[in-house]
């Protein structure tokens, strides 16, 4: 597997392109179908052959994302969230994506609870954070035991909580193509017991994020490839719990702890460029599996 020219245009504008235009840039390499494990399990096709509307309000974003059947739900401009940090619930075959490079919910974000079939795209999320110290639960995105969700070419920032929060066994998720940036509780994966679930998490740019980049916690198989991790300032790619971690061709720069593993984790790690990092590399241990 090589470095993607999509992982090498992020480390080209890496020091200096924020924004609009790096999504931009983003928006104009989606691809038809998902990658990875959001491929598999009668695949994620969210919202297609359904209906097709384009939303501008909080309200008809919320009647349609939790409507039954499908919808492939074209977010127009800015939707300012109320109250504060509410997350919009979002039911199964739902494609939630931005217009050009316009979309984007401000001061909230998207909730899953038992879906299935689900794509979020092209989308801004964030701003939920207060600053006072507070805790909270306000996330870009949470998805509690949902099966089958790949979320692209989205920006993540300044969250509440967490920018991405897959919960209590969701499984089968692709996380592909994103940006996050300038977070501290940044990419969980887990709150569960068991060692179930599946995903895969590439091409994504991890801008000056602290902790959960991601934390990967029981999983049955995650593959992390092609990702960017800069200025990383407590760890980077963690394998945690009893999980199955395939680590292959990511670029960590600047980072403390670029790769951690739990005792009980297996983890088999390829290709990947160090520079600049401080901290735990970890080493090779268990039997890793090969992707599907």
């Amino acid at each position: 597997m090589k470095l993607s020219g999509f992982l090498v245009v992020l480390l080209q504008l890496a020091s200096s392109v924020y924004g609009g235009s790096v999504l931009e840039r983003q928006a104009s390499g989606c691809t038809a179908s998902a990658p990875g494990f959001a491929s598999l399990n009668g695949g994620t096709s969210g919202g297609a052959g359904g209906t097709t509307v384009t939303v501008t309000t909080q309200a008809d974003l919320e009647k349609y994302a939790s409507a039954s059947g499908k919808y492939v739900i074209k977010v127009s401009g800015r939707i300012t969230v109320s109250p504060y940090g509410k997350e919009i619930k979002v039911s199964s075959d739902k494609t939630v994506i931005g217009v050009g490079t316009s979309g984007e919910l401000y001061q909230g974000g998207l909730g899953l609870n038992g879906a299935k079939n689900v794509i979020i795209r092209n989308l801004k999320l964030g701003n939920t954070n207060l600053n006072d110290g507070v805790e909270n639960d306000r996330d870009g995105v949470q998805a509690d035991t949902v099966s089958n969700i790949w979320i692209d070419h989205c920006l993540f920032e300044n969250g509440g909580d967490g920018l991405l929060d897959l919960r209590k066994d969701t499984t089968y998720f692709t996380v592909s193509n994103n940006i996050f940036r300038n977070h501290d509780k940044n990419f969980g994966i887990g709150w569960t017991d068991n060692v179930s679930a599946r995903g895969t998490i590439n091409h994504n740019w991890f801008d000056k994020t602290n902790q959960r980049n991601p934390s990967a916690d029981n999983l049955a198989q995650v593959h992390m490839y092609n990702n960017y991790l800069y200025g990383i300032t407590s760890y980077g790619h963690y394998a945690r719990g009893g999980t199955n971690a395939r680590v292959e061709n990511v670029f960590f720069e600047n980072s403390k702890n670029p790769l951690t593993k739990d005792s009980g984790a297996t983890l088999y790690a390829v290709g990947n460029t160090y520079k600049s990092c401080t901290g735990t590399i970890a080493s090779n241990s268990g039997t890793t599996f090969t992707p599907g």
